[in-house]
């Protein structure tokens, strides 16, 4: 008798966790989770550019461990993944272990019950989790994006796992992602941004947002990323008690990304110290490479700098550092 949690183990077809059996009267119940037809081409997924139908997403989305109101989420973060300007195909067979992280943004997202406050980035969330790890299951099945292969990932790293998430707006003093672009509050938005694992900033000593925000600062201009020396997006998800003590001194959102984006920035002596200092992307950046005092921000075009309010109450902001200045975030509405 064939174990069928082993027989998709052994063909590879998982992220290395057991899947869900997609059996024909499983898919029919998971298509049953949006009104398109099951042959429409969602796109090509690189690089292998297998072509991914409503009905090969909903087939991932099953595996995953989705239900079938998930659906919608997963078709859209999938259409959205595949914009020539996101650069899924390089990303795929990167070095790096960058990973598409999707902010759920709308009504929907809370209807589904996507999670924003205390351990959002982790377990114990089935809408997070499968959600975002049907997206995996797609790169890795129909793109081919698998370590070792088409995938040059030394590490790779566990968001490669599952990448998707909400904002806290129950705890948040401002207005969401979505509607800070110009979205309006029925819309169901999906962002997508390359982003490293959250780096975890602790401050429960500040209070007043220059102090906190020269510390995030710090934490945003590691050495070894890349948003030092391209322009690249990055994520802050700061918790809800750090962003009430911005939004209590009367700062806004786009006033923390401004404010962040002066303070995130570096000596070009120290960065010479370690990373991927180069003299070449120096004076690619219009930067005097034997100027050592010389300010390097990491973030170069604010807009690419994407504040959240995420997590439970408690004094730490996670930053997520991007990838090279070849994948730009994006972001749109989704059918549901």
């Amino acid at each position: 008798m064939v174990d069928e949690f082993e027989f998709f183990l052994e063909k590879d077809w998982t992220d290395g966790f057991p899947v869900v059996t997609p059996t024909e009267a499983r898919v029919r119940w998971m298509l049953g989770g949006t009104r398109r037809d099951p042959d429409e081409v969602v796109g090509a997924i690189p690089p292998a550019m297998e072509a991914a139908t409503v009905r090969t997403v909903a087939i991932h989305a099953l595996m995953a461990g989705c239900k079938p109101e998930y659906l919608p989420v997963v078709l859209g973060g999938a259409k959205l993944i595949l914009r020539e300007e996101f650069n899924m195909g390089g990303v795929q067979c990167t070095m790096h272990g960058v990973a598409p992280l999707m902010i759920v943004n709308g009504p929907y997202a809370e209807r589904i019950g996507l999670h924003g406050g205390n351990g959002c980035f982790g377990p114990g969330f089935r809408a997070n989790a499968t959600i975002g790890r049907a997206i995996r299951l797609i790169l890795l099945n129909l793109g081919g994006g698998i370590s070792g292969r088409a995938s040059a990932t030394i590490f790779s790293s566990p968001i490669r796992y599952t990448a998707c998430l909400t904002e806290n707006m129950a705890s948040s003093p401002w207005e969401s992602l979505a509607i800070s672009r110009g979205y309006a509050p029925q819309d169901n938005v999906i962002t997508c941004a390359m982003a490293e694992n959250p780096r975890l900033h602790f401050d429960d000593a500040s209070t007043d947002p220059e102090r906190l925000l020269t510390g995030i600062g710090d934490a945003m201009t590691a050495p070894g990323s890349w948003n030092m020396w391209f322009v690249s997006d990055m994520v802050v998800a700061m918790s809800p008690q750090h962003a009430k003590l911005c939004a209590t001194a009367g700062m806004s959102r786009a006033d923390v990304i401004e404010r962040l984006s002066e303070l995130a920035v570096r000596r070009q002596a120290s960065l010479k110290r370690g990373g991927n200092w180069r003299r070449e992307r120096a004076r690619a950046m219009g930067i005097d490479p034997d100027d050592d005092n010389a300010l390097i921000a990491a973030v170069k075009d604010p807009q690419r700098l994407h504040l959240i309010v995420a997590g439970g109450i408690g004094p730490i902001t996670a930053v997520c550092h991007g990838w090279n200045e070849t994948s730009r975030a994006v972001h749109g509405t989704y059918e549901v």
